[in-house]
């Protein structure tokens, strides 16, 4: 296991390369060009100018979250062509420059959902949330304003100012898009990129939608372990892999976490690992990562990971608002910090467990 944290650049990010390469345990950060629209061409003088930046801290460029997937690729449209072709040329930059891990998703339109950016806890922090109930009562467009209220003057991951102008003319080109249609355009995504993924040794972790159920009416597809094998399956190449999120595949509370693990196996190159506290099936908020504050067994999430070989990249994801910290909500420094430390103690002591028996 290798421990990161993830990190957008010194540009988007209030936490810096030097306080992450203060936090024990942690050897390197996900980054990404995040100013880089979905579709462009990534060059190899900003991605070389990116590695050179993280490695001078000491640390180590450990994958890429995230190169976005235009959406014209995911609905199908003529021009997705001339994006994968981009994309490709991305990949090849990336795995010229040393990189070897990209995290990607294949959500319409959000790449994840959240009805609160900072609803209060009892203990005083400020977590993300959401309620299905919120959903329900509001217009697709104006989850953009709900989201935009709370975001501490930040840029969003997947909320984007500019999506904003194109969500009524996206929902208009999703309308004939469904799961079938959906899986159909990933596997011809996927069987494009595959040969320059093994020409460079880079694996692909496609990431759990989030939540793991339909939003809006759109399709989503990487929802359960079955649609998960199903991806596998459909582009057989050990380099088609997941970002194992405990917190978005988590979402679905369907979802056995420990079991999915040992079903992936191998092909997960990239775990995020974050506890969850439900109020109901379809009401959830972050919480601490230790087990006792939500709603998971998170030694028995480590002991899978580590009974099925992992050794790639780890990071604490999301995480509560503490301490006063003025952060880009769920990206604070102080929670995810603590997450690293308790998360490298619990792998210490599964490992010390197995090597007893």
């Amino acid at each position: 296991m290798k421990m990161t944290l993830r990190w957008f650049g010194s540009k988007y990010d209030s936490v810096t390369l030097q306080q992450i390469r203060q936090i024990p345990g942690v050897r390197g950060v996900i980054t990404t060009l995040y100013g880089v629209p979905a579709g462009d061409v990534w060059k190899f003088s900003d991605i070389q100018a990116l590695k050179t930046e993280v490695e001078s801290a000491g640390l180590e460029i450990a994958g890429i979250e995230s190169v976005n997937v235009h959406e014209s690729i995911k609905i199908g449209l003529p021009e997705r062509d001339r994006y994968i072709d981009n994309y490709v040329r991305t990949l090849e930059n990336l795995g010229k420059s040393g990189i070897h891990l990209v995290c990607y998703n294949f959500m319409p339109v959000f790449d994840w959902t959240r009805t609160e950016l900072a609803r209060k806890r009892n203990d005083g922090s400020t977590v993300l949330a959401y309620s299905q109930k919120a959903v329900d009562a509001l217009k697709p467009e104006e989850m953009f304003a709900s989201i935009g209220s709370d975001t501490n003057g930040f840029v969003m991951p997947g909320w984007e100012p500019e999506r904003l102008a194109h969500v009524k003319e996206l929902f208009d080109l999703y309308k004939d898009v469904d799961e079938s249609k959906l899986f159909a355009n990933l596997k011809y995504f996927l069987e494009r990129i595959m040969p320059v993924c093994n020409t460079y040794d880079i694996n692909m972790a496609i990431h759990p939608d989030d939540p793991a159920w339909s939003v809006f009416g759109l399709p989503r597809i990487v929802t359960n372990k079955e649609n998960v094998l199903r991806i596998f399956g459909m582009v057989d190449d050990s380099h088609n892999g997941i970002t194992f999120c405990t917190g978005s595949y988590g979402t679905n509370m369907e979802n056995d976490l420990p079991d999915s693990i040992k079903a992936f196996g191998s092909r997960i190159h990239f775990a995020h690992i974050r506890n969850l506290k439900f109020n109901s099936p379809t009401d959830f908020e972050e919480s601490a990562h230790l087990s006792s504050d939500g709603s998971f067994d998170m030694y028995e999430i480590v002991k899978a990971l580590y009974e099925t070989g992992f050794d790639g990249p780890v990071r604490p994801d999301h995480g509560r608002m503490i301490w006063g910290e003025t952060a880009m909500p769920g990206y604070g420094l102080y929670d995810r910090a603590l997450g690293a430390a308790y998360l490298n103690g619990l792998w210490e002591a599964v490992e010390k467990s197995e090597r007893r028996r």
